[in-house]
């Protein structure tokens, strides 16, 4: 899989946007990043996983997914081997990195309707 294959498939996705973080391309669902191209020189996307889900992929494909670096790979960051990565496996993860967005930008509107007035 390329760079190109990554954007088309991340932004399949129901109310997924293309924008830009700190010169790279990002993928996004309710104004917050699920997926990245920001290591795309050392052929990488990166997903916004949970830590649990980021053991499983590396766990099971361990030639594909590696976690990010430091601090951001501890919290579920993970780089996906484009190169290594096919059609299936890229859009799986990437479908649950956009899932978990989603869900974590539901609860959070929640949250904020339930906070109390003052």
């Amino acid at each position: 899989m390329k760079a190109a294959d990554f954007r088309r498939i991340a932004l399949s996705f129901e109310g997924a946007e293309e924008g830009s973080h700190m010169g790279a391309a990002d993928f996004r669902v309710g104004g917050r990043i699920f997926a990245t191209l920001a290591s795309e020189k050392q052929g990488y996307g990166n997903l916004m996983l949970t830590p649990e889900q980021q053991a499983e992929f590396v766990r099971e494909l361990p030639d594909v997914f590696l976690p990010v670096h430091g601090g951001w790979g501890r919290m579920g960051a993970t780089h996906i081997r484009l190169a290594q990565a096919n059609e299936d496996v890229l859009a799986g993860a990437l479908r649950l990195a956009w899932m978990r967005r989603v869900e974590n930008n539901t609860k959070t509107k929640t949250k904020k309707k339930r906070a109390p007035k003052r």
